[in-house]
């Protein structure tokens, strides 16, 4: 252990104006000023993230009109436009992206809420840790979509059920990522607070909510994703509106227009709602310099 210091006190030295500059057959080849390689990803450019997708939609345009593809299979983009025009003509569009968007919306808020509850309750407490992470960790290993059969027996197929499908899946997210980043909050953080006699309050808003911030929007994002994969589920089981209704009709009579007007739709406002979240955690996490920019 001894013998690794001299090599530590010879690491390399300081360069002061005047001092001689040292043999550099030893330490490698010097890099010059202004030509160090760049490492990271490069600088953000501003919608940036909409590239990958107008490129998708070019070349299912370019395909379509080419003749490659089979309109029987997958219209076109002009044709599922025009189908968009006559939906939203009609107002049949509109409706049931309302009803959707309810649906999304409170499952998304009753399992932010309730993931965010759980994960407080574990990560700061060692009887709630006993009591929650276990059957929390279980139900990460159940799909939701596996206790559908069970929630339709205790529910019933209406919005309540609907509801609580997407909401489970969003809490188990929310649960397990603020719950990972509370527990790996460096303890010396906990026995400064301790030492500075700080309360719970302050405990929480100066300790906790800056040190769990970050997981909790990864979970807050995948929760959102969570929440739109859930609806097009529950929306084509024993539904009689919503988006997901739509295409389970259309898939019917051999409408694949009308399904990805439906299919569209969810993409939009799935990419809309992760571009809204990635916003907000930019603003709020400011003061964080990371590869995303």
């Amino acid at each position: 252990m001894t013998d690794l210091l001299p090599t530590a006190r010879s690491g390399p030295a300081l360069l002061i104006k005047g001092a001689p500059a040292e043999d550099t057959a030893h330490t490698g080849p010097a890099v010059a000023r202004g030509t160090r390689r760049r490492l990271g990803p490069g600088r953000a450019v501003p919608f940036g993230r909409l590239i990958g997708p107008v490129l998708l939609v070019a070349l299912w345009w370019a395909a379509s009109a080419s003749g490659h593809l089979d309109p029987r299979i997958l219209s076109g983009p002009g044709s599922v436009l025009s189908t968009a025009a006559d939906l939203v003509s009609t107002g049949r569009l509109q409706d049931n992206v309302l009803i959707s968007l309810q649906r999304a919306g409170l499952g998304l808020l009753f399992g932010v809420t309730a993931g965010v509850v759980l994960a407080v309750t574990a990560g700061l407490s060692r009887s709630g840790e006993y009591l929650l992470d276990g059957p929390l960790q279980i139900k990460r290993a159940i799909p939701s979509l596996a206790m559908l059969p069970l929630l339709i027996l205790w529910l019933g197929i209406g919005e309540q059920m609907k509801v609580t499908v997407i909401a489970l899946g969003v809490a188990v997210n929310m649960y397990i990522n603020t719950y990972a980043s509370l527990t790996s909050i460096d303890s010396r953080y906990v026995e400064l607070a301790e030492g500075l006699d700080l309360g719970r309050a302050q405990f929480l808003r100066k300790v906790v909510v800056p040190g769990s911030l970050s997981g909790f929007f990864v979970g807050l994002r995948l929760g959102v994703t969570s929440s739109w994969l859930g609806l097009i589920v529950v929306e084509q089981i024993n539904a009689t509106s919503g988006i997901g209704y739509m295409m389970f009709q259309a898939q019917q009579y051999a409408q694949s227009d009308v399904i990805i007007v439906g299919l569209v739709a969810y993409g939009i406002f799935g990419f809309a709602s992760d571009a809204g979240v990635r916003a907000i955690e930019r603003k709020v996490l400011s003061w964080r310099r990371t590869l995303a920019g």
